[in-house]
């Protein structure tokens, strides 16, 4: 089982990033599939998740400028996408996309099953 993530950067205040994360090796369109974040001197904090049957679930703090996504036809590959629009230097962080989570705790960091490496993500002021 593998998880790729990409689409991080550098970008400025007020900019859009589009995560992507490609997960391989199994097919988990039973299963919930989500972001995490990590900020520096910070614990790693829930962002989204979406649901085997399409349920989203956000963290509370930043509902409204994220918007998570799933693409899960391929049995070979299914795919998470994170929108981020309006990025704050808060939203600085490296952000790992996790797959095979329990669908009744799609916000615990623990139900998911594989993480992929994580993609940096600089917003400037």
């Amino acid at each position: 089982v593998q998880l790729q993530a990409s689409g991080g950067g550098l970008v400025q205040a007020g900019d859009s990033l589009r995560l992507s994360c490609a997960a391989s090796g199994r097919t988990f369109s039973g299963y919930s599939m989500g972001w995490f974040r990590q900020a520096p001197g910070k614990e790693r904090e829930f962002v989204a998740a979406v649901s085997s049957g399409g349920t989203t679930y956000y963290a509370d703090s930043l509902k409204g400028r994220f918007t998570i996504s799933r693409d899960s036809r391929d049995n070979a590959k299914n795919w998470v996408y994170l929108q981020i629009d309006s990025l704050e230097p808060e939203d600085t962080a490296v952000y790992y996309c996790a797959a095979g989570g329990d669908s009744l705790r799609p916000r615990i960091e623990g139900s998911y099953d594989y993480w992929g490496q994580g993609t940096q993500v600089t917003v400037s002021s």
